[in-house]
């Protein structure tokens, strides 16, 4: 029996990278998938392929920067399950060309950042627990980054929001504990993701490796699994935690990769 048999689960963001990832986990064990993405011929697809590995998914056309549209999908998973269990509030992003250093950021760029990886989760939370308190409880995933925990020279709006996450997340796990609703997030480091592959340079890839303690870069899969786990109810007893996979980046001193290479040398 799967870790999530008969739960109902909306996954955000369904149609690509990690929501793919994570859509297809749940569904292997047994989730009925709630697929939702801006992207409808992409989560279309994903659907198809849960089903063909003898899933039951439906999917969700959702615009995140709107709030009619995440309650629309909510409503649409309701209705079509009769519950709700489990939200995994995972479309995030930035415009990547303009979110740069803090003296450099326009008013859109700021605007943007917000709406989509903070407002949106705030809305997908808002709506979603008064179905999670009429099942006695429920999960809430978000989706955080490492970026929101450590400072850098670059995606200062999007780091900055996704501090936001990670208070937010612990705000929703203490207004609704006592309601049976857990809320936690996951921070990843560089995921091989669609987008990030076509951002970063191979030479930037591995300026990143250097400084992952596991010496190579994150995959979709590692961030679905975590999600699984918080979930299902293997983490029952966990709440308003971020969960950090980042493969050590953030763990150790900024000189490491340097004094590595040192120690490599000798």
């Amino acid at each position: 029996m799967g870790r999530l048999q008969e739960k109902v689960a909306i996954v955000t963001g369904a149609a690509s990278g990690i929501g793919l990832a994570t859509a297809k986990l749940m569904a292997s064990h047994g989730a009925k998938v709630v697929a939702a993405d801006i992207n409808f011929d992409g989560v279309k697809k994903v659907v198809e392929e849960i089903r063909q590995a003898g899933g039951d998914a439906i999917s969700v056309s959702v615009n995140a920067l709107e709030e009619e549209s995440i309650q629309e999908m909510i409503t649409i998973a309701k209705v079509t399950y009769r519950k709700v269990d489990i939200l995994f509030n995972n479309v995030g992003g930035t415009k990547a060309d303009k979110d740069h250093a803090i003296v450099d950021l326009d008013k859109e760029t700021w605007d943007f950042a917000f709406r989509l990886n903070l407002r949106s989760i705030g809305y997908g939370c808002k709506h979603v627990i008064p179905h999670l308190i009429e099942n006695s409880g429920g999960s809430i995933i978000n989706t955080a980054s490492m970026a929101g925990i450590l400072g850098d020279l670059d995606s200062s709006a999007y780091g900055s929001v996704k501090a936001g996450v990670i208070s937010l997340t612990r705000y929703v796990a203490t207004q609704h504990g006592k309601q049976g609703i857990r809320c936690n997030a996951v921070a990843p480091g560089l995921i091989l993701t669609p987008a990030t592959e076509a951002y970063f340079t191979e030479e930037v890839k591995q300026r990143f490796v250097r400084h992952n303690v596991l010496n190579r870069l994150g995959k979709p899969e590692d961030i679905a699994q975590t999600v699984l786990f918080l979930a299902s109810d293997a983490s029952s007893f966990i709440t308003g935690q971020t969960i950090q996979v980042d493969g050590g980046s953030g763990i150790h001193a900024g000189t490491f990769a340097e004094f590595m290479e040192m120690r490599d040398q000798h």
